[in-house]
């Protein structure tokens, strides 16, 4: 967003997150889809057909999705921690220190201890973000890091134990290791489900080819081996029957429609943004 907005030309295709789609409509920064050049976007699932960020997919294809949560090793935790409890509590938490990481993100470290409280990932309300702040500040001292690359590494080698992050960043990690003790879990209370999106820049000099190629990612077989790959989950309904049993029946890769349910798509804070800015900074400077 900050490279286009300060005048980058010369992309055809972007794939921005879901909320940041909304920001980029806003500022008026995204092409039309012509859906004639897409067919394959009737492949799709509803959900993502008509998600909040970008309704009827006017501006925007879905790429892959997935969901954020915990990564763990049963047996250093002690059990499957199914609870944002475990991150967020002093007591439970205290009990990993050093061992503990969380992703250098605002919206969703911020999002998530609005969850562990009740509150909604989005809130922009004053008092419910200074006890969001609270409850990170108390757990702290226990993290070992703040990481959004290696988060999955990390648990794999051992040197955390029990961490947040996107489900495919701890799938791939742990698909690749030998360790049965590793796994991914979504927490009861829910969390964010979120979504990379393919989508055309105003300034785009080859904007059909950037639609051709939208329409090939989007053909069944083509999504199926990328998430038989990368262990995201893909938002193309016609992929199931070609995507791995392994992956269709993990549910922390394919959630239940019980666990969707208390699931949140990260949006637009608007004004919001600069409070959410200001307890971020407060919560790495401390």
């Amino acid at each position: 967003l900050a490279k286009m907005q300060a005048g980058a030309t010369g992309y055809d295709l972007i794939i921005p997150s879901d909320y940041m789609v909304s920001i980029m409509i806003q500022l008026d920064m995204l092409k039309e889809l012509d859906h004639a050049n897409i067919p394959n976007l009737a492949n799709i699932y509803p959900r993502f057909a008509e998600a909040p960020y970008d309704p009827g997919n006017v501006y925007t294809a879905p790429y892959q999705w997935g969901t954020t949560g915990i990564g763990y090793n049963e047996a250093e935790v002690g059990g499957i921690p199914d609870s944002w409890d475990y991150i967020f509590n002093p007591e439970v938490a205290q009990k990993f220190a050093g061992k503990m990481s969380l992703l250098n993100d605002q919206r969703e470290v911020i999002g998530a201890a609005l969850k562990y409280l009740g509150h909604s990932m989005n809130s922009v309300d004053p008092d419910e973000l200074e006890a969001a702040k609270q409850t990170i500040l108390a757990i702290k001292p226990y993290v070992a890091t703040f990481d959004s690359d290696s988060f999955g590494d990390l648990l794999v080698s051992g040197d955390v134990i029990i961490g947040h992050g996107w489900s495919g960043g701890y799938f791939q990690d742990i698909y690749a290791s030998d360790n049965e003790n590793l796994g991914y879990v979504i927490p009861k209370e829910g969390g964010v489900i979120w979504t990379d999106n393919l989508a055309i820049p105003k300034t785009a000099p080859n904007p059909y080819t950037a639609e051709v190629l939208i329409n090939y990612i989007l053909d069944a077989d083509i999504a199926a081996m990328i998430t038989n790959f990368n262990y995201y989950a893909s938002p193309v309904e016609t992929a199931e029957p070609l995507i791995l049993d392994d992956i269709k029946q993990d549910p922390g890769i394919y959630p239940s429609e019980e666990t969707l349910a208390k699931m949140e798509f990260l949006r637009d804070l608007g004004e919001g943004t600069l409070l959410w800015d200001r307890i971020w900074t407060e919560i790495k400077s401390e």
